[in-house]
């Protein structure tokens, strides 16, 4: 718990943390007066060999464990509330998978895609139960190859049945991946991915002279939209994106991000390869295939999430299983009153039991 992250609910009962001071000029007020009113003996010496030196500072405990009683039931009643890592009780993850054919090359052994498959598998495999999952996987076009569901040997079965294709479309994988995660956000999947104009005439968006010839008809206002979520709010699932390869088709995976920081979801991406992988001798042709970092960076840094590197197969599963860790915890704000309430009671008993243990005198 970063102690610069817990925020007050009802900050005013802080105030009460200015009487400590005034509690503690009463209490050496008491002690002075004590001392005066005390009776006189012969000599101070006596009263000094008398009493020991763990009496003179154990008098003085019990009124400190009640100060500290009092603070921490000040700091209860303000309600404190931390953002605190807690066990996930329920989480949706979404896979996004290039499965473009830069996904042949052989820089890992076999080849990446064979990797990214074994590692998926594993990460199926060891998810805690509650978590469900969706695959999409995106190459010239991204498509949902698992809807989610909590059944593992249907998500290992998908994965298996993975085909490659030719280009590589990121923005549209991680779009169909949000609206997989989201499908009651509402998602218009068809504008984002074909431009404001799909679906009229059959698919194409009608030409300047066609609309003014026969002007649509006209549209009820539209709705005001939802507000924006802040960036990584979203606590009911993330979307996890692997890609070795730069876009070369569909929109920009920048611009997709911007659209799931609206709704606060959190999208991890893994970039795959090494520098130098290449695809030799595939339909006669050899060609080096370069993973394009700095976007699945931006990616990630758009919606408050990370970037993981994988050069190898071994990497990979690494990856994956620190994300695994991540998400069967959760951070989120929640209140922890209720400790320093705990704390106040136990301190104050712990006081009154040393002060009656200590101070008790015999009839």
């Amino acid at each position: 718990m970063n102690p610069k992250a817990v925020r007050f609910i009802w900050p005013d009962f802080l105030w009460g943390l200015l009487v400590l001071p005034l509690l503690v000029a009463l209490y050496v007020w008491l002690l002075r007066r004590r001392r005066r009113n005390a009776v006189r003996y012969a000599s101070l010496t006596l009263v000094r060999q008398a009493i020991s030196p763990g009496q003179r500072w154990r008098r003085h405990v019990p009124p400190a464990l009640l100060l500290v009683s009092i603070a921490s039931g000040l700091i209860a009643a303000a309600r404190p509330a931390a953002n605190v890592v807690l066990p996930a009780d329920y989480m949706t993850i979404v896979l996004a998978i290039d499965v473009s054919r830069s996904m042949l090359a052989n820089d890992v052994e076999p080849n990446r895609i064979h990797a990214a498959q074994v590692a998926a598998r594993e990460f199926i495999r060891e998810l805690p139960d509650g978590i469900r999952v969706g695959i999409v996987t995106f190459a010239g076009s991204a498509q949902v190859v698992q809807g989610v569901t909590d059944r593992k040997e249907d998500l290992l079965a998908a994965i298996d049945r993975f085909q490659l294709q030719r280009a590589t479309a990121t923005g549209s994988g991680l779009l169909v991946a949000l609206a997989t995660l989201m499908p009651e956000a509402g998602i218009d999947l068809e504008s984002l991915l074909y431009g404001q104009g799909f679906g009229r005439d059959g698919g194409r968006a009608k030409g300047a002279i066609e609309s003014r010839a026969a002007p649509p008809p006209p549209k009820a206002a539209p709705k005001a939209p939802a507000a924006a979520l802040a960036p990584g709010s979203y606590t009911g699932g993330a979307i996890v994106l692997l890609s070795d390869g730069r876009r070369t088709n569909g929109p920009d995976p920048v611009v997709a991000a911007r659209k799931a920081a609206e709704l606060g979801v959190r999208v991890y991406t893994v970039g795959f390869g090494t520098p130098n992988g290449s695809i030799p001798g595939y339909e006669g042709w050899s060609f080096y295939v370069r993973l394009d970092e700095e976007a699945l960076k931006a990616v990630a840094k758009v919606t408050e999430a990370e970037y993981f590197y994988a050069g190898s197969a071994v990497d990979l599963r690494k990856v994956y299983q620190h994300l695994t860790s991540r998400f069967a915890l959760e951070r989120r704000d929640t209140e922890i009153g209720a400790l320093f309430a705990a704390a106040s009671a136990l301190l104050g008993l712990f006081a009154f039991g040393l002060s009656a243990i200590w101070f008790r005198r015999s009839v």
